[in-house]
């Protein structure tokens, strides 16, 4: 048998070289996490781009000037926002401590109260299945109250480092701060310090990644930006005119949460929401719960032509899939990134994907 040795080192180096890409992708996630406020800095430099452009064309004015003015107005903004969003959230979550017990009693409550009309006996299920099945609910229960707990006493412990987030916001606006005002320069390092095919190279692939990830994650935010204010402010009135919503701030969050995981909506956390309202007696809780999920389900409907201009391209079982092992590797913050990841790969290796990636490694 004779062993093609040119074809075994072409294989060889394209399965290295995708190795390394998925290597390097990780490390690149990891030097994300660890530089968090630049990463953030970067986004929101990015996002404000447009408004300093705007200002920039319509006056007189240089573009440090046009940065500055942009930025002075939107520090104002956002440190009123965090200033209000984590009081709340101190006093919500306080709140909700004191009182999870009493929410997990009820609970409890309903679940003995639907297992006792339940005529097992009607059904022929054995006895022995019968309380498995009511012992996996206590467990299911216990198991969400007490991530619920862990959760908020993370977030509570997170919030009252007020030195800590201080020095992470006071460097992240340092950090926007330099980005809008000296952007030019910036780049113009690059390309003094970097090969030219490098840069080349990378502006090429930022680019590609800034067009589908960053007009994704753009049109995404935005969508779920819409959800967390019509939710808000609808929580918000349901608890001005009496109705039992105790934490408006908290469940807009989660909410908001739940609609920026792809294939899944706000009304994952809202419908449950309306039927365990239902069950308890409370109907006009869960007939508004259920009102306002249909007003943002028409909102969503009509937003999202017009801010989405293209979709991902990728089928919704991949997407599951990556939500899963994110899931797996990281928690749930990862059902959150597992996409983004896919979509990165996806854009990197788009020609690898599109000749079939068997065909690609081991074709000749």
């Amino acid at each position: 048998m004779v062993i093609d040795v040119g074809y075994l080192t072409k294989v060889t180096k394209r399965i290295i070289v995708l190795i390394l890409s998925i290597i390097g992708i990780y490390l690149s996630f990891k030097l994300a996490i660890f530089y968090m406020p630049f990463l953030i800095a970067f986004i929101i430099s990015l996002l404000i781009e447009p408004l300093i452009r705007f200002v920039h064309k319509r006056t007189s004015l240089t573009r440090k000037t046009s940065a500055i003015i942009v930025l002075i107005i939107i520090s104002i903004l956002l440190i009123s926002l965090l200033v209000w969003g984590i009081t709340v959230l101190i006093q919500e979550s306080s709140n909700l401590l004191q009182s999870l017990n009493q929410y997990i009693e009820i609970a409890y409550n309903q679940i003995q109260g639907i297992i006792e009309n339940i005529n097992f006996e009607k059904l022929k299920i054995p006895q022995e299945v019968t309380n498995v099945i009511q012992n996996s609910l206590w467990d299911f229960i216990g198991t969400i109250s007490n991530w619920i707990k862990n959760f908020l006493t993370s977030m509570m412990n997170l919030l009252t480092e007020i030195p800590t987030i201080a020095i992470y916001v006071g460097i992240c606006f340092v950090a926007i701060y330099f980005m809008c005002t000296d952007k030019l320069y910036m780049i113009d390092q690059l390309e003094h310090h970097l090969p030219k095919e490098w840069v080349k190279r990378i502006g090429k692939h930022i680019r590609e990644l800034i067009s589908s990830l960053g007009g994704y994650l753009k049109a995404e935010m935005t969508l779920v930006l819409i959800s967390f204010i019509v939710s808000l402010i609808g929580l918000y009135i349901f608890k001005f005119i009496g109705l039992n919503v105790g934490y408006p701030l908290l469940a807009a969050l989660g909410i908001g949460f739940v609609d920026a995981l792809p294939i899944l909506g706000s009304g994952t956390a809202m419908i449950p929401w309306a039927v365990v309202s239902a069950t308890s007696g409370d109907i006009r809780l869960a007939i508004a719960i259920l009102v306002l999920w249909i007003i943002m389900s028409i909102i969503r409907q009509f937003a999202e032509p017009r801010v989405v201009s293209h979709h991902i391209g990728i089928h919704p079982i991949f997407t599951l899939i990556s939500m899963y092992t994110g899931f797996k590797v990281i928690g749930v913050l990862g059902m959150f990134i597992g996409p983004i990841v896919l979509i990165i790969l996806k854009n990197i290796f788009a020609t690898v994907i599109d000749k079939g990636v068997g065909k690609a490694i081991f074709d000749r």
